[in-house]
């Protein structure tokens, strides 16, 4: 028999329209998820008492003959008749498995094509392709065979089994996919959990010899060659959360990401049938100093289907960071599978990914407040406060980029202070207020963004009686901002932004030992021998045990220009470094200064104290830090 393709306008129109696939690589992914799907069908018969022979072995496996040049996809599924061939072959785009779901809207079984169009794909790597089938029903076996032209040749054959082969004859441009290790890398990528094991050549496993022996008499470890199974069938989100363990979770999460050591904190096993349908695992990673969500991406899936690993749209942004699976026959995909499209159903997914979030960490934080009211637990940490300096970048990138999520965290999101001590936000509100309210009824909440290098600002300010937050994170000055829109009343004040005195300013002042006059006649001395561009001197009293100099940077210039650098302040990223050199006008030092009548002593003291003051800082470096040595040893 021969014939012509019948190409159906209103079918193939949003085809071209779209484009039918974007990837050559994918034609191995559509040809196996047709096996499978014959494969699927078979055992729904069977279920339904429709098919009553011998199902037998139904793996599915791809065969590459580099000598022949072909590549074939091989199962013992349902097969199809001349019939359904002519149907779902040779008029494009009419796909066999919506007519079946149609015909059994009762059976569960999940089938993967719905656009008839997979097996074209065959033609973008193949100059001809066969289809040798033969159907569970009583009719004759069938040989299909086409160019890639709108002319087909079929005709009956003598094959006895049931099922189909697909055999590719593979162009010459696109003899990569002659090679196993090709074919093997593309099976690992869209099939590794598809729900019927799938066989692609043989590996080798070493094992006990059961006739031979070493020196030793123990058993000699032998070569042995079996079939390579390439797909796990059952992966630990199609199963019931209870019947796994955490090291179950742990052994799949390696298996997603084999080339990451690190074991997972804590993941969310998601397991939805209405409104829509959504299996999966969400896993959360060690995240610490770094936001770098594209390193293991979440894997989404369509019925054990590897679709892509882009998945934004579905999962919110601040998500991004996990890592995962999801699977879902509710997402809506272009022909290829391979590009999300915006519909209320992936809304509604990705709202509910977002609430299972939340809920886990408020069960974790309310673990907590159970722990407090047992004595016998009271020392032990929560399970938040566990995971607290792993995640809470992650909970910071939430609350900066989702709303809902941000008025939710509110009620869990930690602070850690410089005695690695946690509180909630309201605890830590009432903890303080006694003595970081400003004369203005302004809460005031200072922090610290690296614990060593502004120890000497944090032990000043702890000497006052005041509480200091240990906040280091990238985001720090992007969330400090958030809170201080949520939190009425407040400010964040880094410790090293002002003198002690002046971080939470209250009624009383220390008064200074320099008159007015003498410090306008002092400021300019100091001022003629700091670099202005960098520095701006100040005039400040505090007590005389204090430094007599000390770097401070102004709060709001040195937030807005790190969130510049982040991305979002702005021109101020472009400004240049600065700092305020403050003076202590009540330390003796400062006094010397001023009635020094040597010039030059006078100055060797100025560069003396500001050398210090930057070496505190960690701002003393190269040229600067060698001659202030040099200067030292002189001086001593």
């Amino acid at each position: 028999m021969n014939g012509k393709l019948n190409v159906q306008t209103e079918n193939i129109f949003p085809v071209i329209k779209k484009f039918l696939y974007s990837d050559h690589e994918i034609f191995l992914r559509e040809l196996v998820s047709n096996a499978i799907d014959a494969t699927q069908k078979l055992k729904a018969l069977s279920s339904r008492g429709e098919f009553s022979g011998e199902m037998g072995d139904l793996t599915v496996e791809v065969k590459v003959d580099k000598s022949k040049k072909t590549l074939t996809v091989c199962d013992h599924g349902v097969g199809m008749t001349a019939d359904e061939i002519e149907k779902y072959i040779n008029q494009i785009a009419f796909s066999g498995a919506e007519d079946f779901l149609e015909k059994y809207k009762d059976i569960q079984e999940n089938l993967i094509g719905h656009f008839g169009l997979g097996f074209y794909s065959a033609f973008m790597v193949a100059d001809k392709v066969e289809i040798i089938t033969k159907s569970f029903k009583d009719e004759p076996a069938m040989h299909w065979t086409c160019d890639g032209s709108p002319d087909y040749d079929m005709k009956e054959c003598d094959r006895k089994e049931r099922g189909t082969d697909i055999v590719l004859h593979i162009a010459s441009d696109c003899e990569e996919f002659l090679e196993e290790y090709r074919v093997l890398e593309l099976l690992r990528k869209y099939c590794r959990f598809m729900p019927v094991p799938i066989r692609c050549g043989e590996e080798s496993v070493w094992e006990d010899s059961e006739t031979e022996c070493d020196k030793d008499g123990k058993p000699k470890r032998v070569e042995k060659k079996q079939p390579r199974i390439i797909n796990n069938t059952e992966p630990a989100w199609r199963k019931t959360p209870s019947t796994l363990t955490d090291e179950d979770y742990k052994k799949f999460y390696h298996e997603l990401y084999p080339m990451n050591f690190e074991d997972p904190l804590f993941q969310i096993h998601l397991n939805v049938d209405y409104p829509f349908n959504l299996t999966g695992i969400l896993y959360f990673p060690k995240v610490r100093k770094t936001v770098d969500p594209n390193r293991n991406k979440i894997q989404l899936y369509c019925n054990q289907v590897f679709v892509t690993d882009s998945v934004e749209g579905v999962v919110p942004e601040y998500l991004m960071l996990l890592h995962g699976v999801l699977d879902s026959p509710d997402i809506p995909l272009n022909v290829s599978r391979s590009y999300l499209q915006s519909d209320s159903n992936v809304k509604k997914i990705s709202s509910h990914i977002s609430k299972k979030v939340c809920d886990k960490l408020e069960e974790m934080y309310k673990s907590r407040v159970a722990a407090e009211d047992d004595k016998k637990d009271a020392e032990n940490k929560s399970q938040l406060e566990e995971k607290w300096d792993d995640i809470k970048i992650f909970v910071e990138y939430g609350m900066l980029t989702d709303e809902k999520f941000c008025d939710r965290a509110m009620k869990f999101a930690l602070l850690k202070n410089s005695e690695g001590k946690y509180f909630n936000i309201d605890d830590y509100k009432e903890k303080v207020a006694a003595l970081q309210t400003d004369k203005d009824k302004t809460l005031c909440l200072l922090y610290a963004t690296d614990a060593d290098e502004q120890h000497a600002y944090i032990a000043k300010a702890k000497a006052k009686g005041y509480d200091v937050l240990i906040m280091d994170s990238p985001l720090t000055p992007h969330y400090v901002n958030l809170l201080e829109r949520k939190i009425d009343k407040c400010r964040f004040v880094r410790v090293d932004s002002d003198t002690v005195e002046k971080l939470i300013p209250h009624e009383d002042s220390i008064p200074s030992k320099l008159t007015k006059e003498e410090q306008d006649k002092l400021k300019p001395i100091i001022e003629a021998e700091v670099d202005k561009q960098k520095f701006t001197v100040q005039m400040e009293s505090m007590e005389n045990d204090e430094e007599p100099m000390l770097i401070t940077r102004n709060e709001f210039m040195r937030r807005y220009k790190e969130m510049s650098e982040m991305g979002g302040g702005g021109f101020y990223g472009e400004m240049p470094e600065s700092y305020n050199l403050v003076v202590n006008t009540n330390h003796p030092l400062i006094g010397q200064i001023l009635n020094e009548a040597d010039g030059d002593k006078q100055k060797q003291l100025i560069h003396q104290l500001t050398d210090l003051a930057l070496l505190s800082n960690g701002l003393l470096k190269g040229e600067a830090l060698t001659n202030f040595i040099k200067r030292s040893v002189e001086m001593i």
